[in-house]
């Protein structure tokens, strides 16, 4: 099944990626992103260059594919999706500029459009740097859907970017509008916080999860982390700031560990701890953005520790989790072990079981779960 998006004057086959197959009905974009197509071909239709920011899935991109096009993403998975669906629609990529969410961004566009992140500390750090790097009298337009623009998102615009307005909601979405004032505004990223029950000072750039403190599903996970130095090759899928990583880089000095995530400021968080408080360790340890472990070798790890996510921008799925699961059992040597932390409720138990043919019950509280499944074959 194709999904169908009439976006402007123009209907694209859009899919989100990488390929739910018991979910291909959701949907790559939304109605904020159908207002703020229709709203720029309306009032913006002689810009020649578009700054684009969080763009999912590439609906965007698409939409504007006639223009010079700089995409900025966190995700390594929506950059993949945005060439996937250019791809599918026959679309050019030649005048797409691709940039992540640490790389400077150009200074020389006729147009800012934005996708508002539901992380205030990264809408902070994304506006700081569009003032930082255009002149005064740039357009910036947002979009969100009505429930995800707070007091806060109008305020962040107001101080980072200048006077703002907002627009009338239209199928629950409403456009958040601005003028870049050439004042070169600053925001406090990366942040940095003592781990507890250690030595270690972590430090968080703006998109990472539980920025600000230890989540309490890596604070229960730390308790059952390996003890030893048996496993020698170690991948913290999904890491986040690494810190399960850095613990577990800890406990087995002598392992080879490699952190693993599709945010670029996860994997720059993490590579910036272990620097910053095993720097004598950073030489046997590898940082990569990627989708899950795609074309990792197989039968090459000892140990895969993980933290699964349940969703994936704004829906709620648990394909990621399957992906991850199925990747980390093609990886890991046989009677390599997949070590995991979830939620009770998400039945994990039951999906390693059939994945691996043995799953083991590490610990539990009302919250977590704690699973182990050996590759046997």
């Amino acid at each position: 099944m194709t999904t169908q998006a009439q976006l402007g004057d123009s209907t694209y086959t859009l899919e989100r990626f990488p390929l739910d197959q018991k979910n291909r009905s959701l949907q790559a974009w939304d109605s904020a992103d159908e207002y703020l197509i229709d709203y720029v071909h309306e009032h913006h239709s002689h810009a020649n260059s578009v700054l684009i920011l969080n763009d999912s899935f590439g609906a965007l991109a698409c939409a504007f594919n006639q223009l010079t096009v700089y995409s900025v993403n966190d995700s390594y998975i929506a950059h993949q999706a945005t060439l996937y669906n250019l791809n599918a629609n026959e679309l050019k990529a030649d005048s797409l500029r691709r940039l992540n969410s640490l790389e400077s961004l150009p200074n020389h566009v006729d147009l800012v459009i934005l996708k508002v992140p539901r992380n205030l500390g990264y809408l902070q750090h994304q506006l700081a740097a569009i003032s930082a790097a255009l002149p005064a009298g740039i357009d910036v337009i947002a979009a969100g859907k009505t429930k995800e623009i707070h007091n806060s998102t109008i305020k962040a615009f107001s101080q980072f970017i200048g006077e703002t307005t907002t627009s009338l909601a239209v199928k629950k979405s409403r456009l958040v509008i601005s003028k870049t004032s050439g004042l070169d505004k600053h925001a406090a990223f990366p942040v940095s916080w003592p781990l507890e029950g250690s030595e270690f000072e972590i430090q968080n750039h703006a998109n990472v999860f539980s920025r600000d403190s230890l989540d309490i599903g890596a604070r229960f996970f730390f308790n059952y982390l390996p003890q030893t130095s048996k496993a020698r090759s170690i991948i913290d899928l999904g890491c986040g700031n690494g810190v399960v990583g850095l613990m577990a880089l800890k406990r087995c000095p002598k392992a080879q560990l490699t952190f693993v995530d599709e945010s670029y400021m996860a994997v720059e968080s993490a590579r910036l701890n272990v620097e910053t408080n095993l720097p004598e360790q950073l030489a046997h340890c590898e940082f990569v953005q990627n989708d899950c472990l795609t074309d990792f070798t197989a039968n090459s790890v000892d140990l895969v520790l993980c933290n699964p996510p349940f969703h994936q921008a704004q829906a709620v799925t648990d394909h990621i989790a399957w992906q991850m699961f199925k990747q980390a059992k093609q990886t890991l040597k046989p009677g390599g072990e997949l070590r995991i932390i979830g939620n009770r409720h998400l039945d994990y138990h039951e999906k390693l079981k059939r994945m691996f043919g043995n799953c083991k019950l590490l610990g539990s509280n009302k919250k977590f779960v704690v699973l182990s499944a050996i590759k046997n074959n």
